[in-house]
């Protein structure tokens, strides 16, 4: 029996096993009421959150390619043990283009985290060609959990089982679908220091009371503060962001010219997504032998005025 039919066997209330077209496993969770999030085994990655009203908060892009080792545009990757391309590794790190497993026994939260909730965990756990690209032994654990009021929270635990310490950046970058991207302003960064990658990683201070958008943006907002909200004026929809152990926060529109150089991304697609990631960039995460780090992304949706 393999893991997928363990927990299918046991199926807790609102949680389903399927498949893609390429054969590859995705949980599919439903709140009572009848909010959806969809998780893919490849990357541990979210690809859909829905409103009980069937309403998708998240973006995909329609020439996202869904097979490993390519990484999916959209939803929630997350980015490990990298951010970008600061280091050696592959661009965000290899976590996102790994097949994770579920992860049938896992050491257990706060009952707060389980209690109502249909929720699944995943594990990955580096392979000898991992090992090879970046030599730390590590579990990294992720609960993926949609609440009864259609709350979505991502818990990341991840542990040094290496006998030397390492280091790590991290992020879920989350593509939010929004109606129309100069209708969109985020507040919660007002007055906060950001390194802008379109200048080099040079370090400004955001001036405005709101970051509203108007041309290719790509910033990493350095000790946000721990609720970020994306306002939505067309469709009257604010996305609250509240972040755990995730000190910094990245803003990335790629706006038209960009676009256009992405093979994965239709080129006006830009108008109908946003990245705000809940992240830890800036101050690398050290974890000495046996240490354990944990990050974690709540999403709700609100109507706003």
């Amino acid at each position: 029996m393999n893991q997928s039919e363990n927990i299918a066997g046991e199926q807790r209330a609102g949680v389903e096993i399927t498949k893609d077209k390429n054969g590859i496993e995705q949980v599919v969770l439903r709140s009572p009421r009848g909010a959806s999030a969809r998780v893919s085994l490849h990357g541990g990655q979210v690809l859909s959150w829905k409103t009980d009203r069937g309403e998708e908060l998240l973006f995909t892009s329609s020439k996202a390619i869904f097979k490993p080792p390519a990484a999916v545009r959209g939803g929630i990757p997350i980015c490990f043990p990298q951010f970008g391309n600061r280091g050696a590794l592959e661009q965000h790190g290899f976590a996102r283009n790994k097949i994770w497993v579920i992860d049938s026994n896992p050491p257990s939260l706060h009952p707060n985290d389980s209690d109502g909730k249909s929720y699944i965990d995943l594990l990955l756990k580096p392979s000898q060609e991992d090992l090879k690209v970046w030599p730390h032994s590590f579990e990294f654990r992720l609960r993926v959990a949609l609440a009864a009021d259609g709350y979505l929270t991502l818990i990341s635990r991840i542990r040094n089982i290496n006998c030397k310490p390492f280091s790590f950046s991290f992020a879920y970058h989350t593509y939010f679908s929004v109606s129309d991207i100069s209708e969109v302003r985020v507040e919660g960064l007002e007055t906060r220091d950001y390194l802008d990658n379109l200048y080099q990683r040079e370090r400004f201070t955001e001036q405005g009371d709101a970051l509203t958008f108007e041309s290719e943006v790509d910033r990493v907002y350095l000790n946000s503060t721990d609720i970020v909200a994306v306002f939505d004026h067309e469709i009257k929809r604010t996305v609250v962001i509240r972040k755990e152990g995730l000190p910094d926060a990245v803003v990335w529109n790629p706006w038209e010219k960009k676009s256009k150089l992405l093979l994965d991304f239709g080129d006006e697609e830009y108008k109908h997504m946003l990245c705000v990631d809940g992240a830890a960039i800036e101050k690398p995460i050290t974890l000495r032998p046996g240490e354990e780090w944990t990050g974690r992304l709540e999403l709700s949706v609100v109507p706003s005025t």
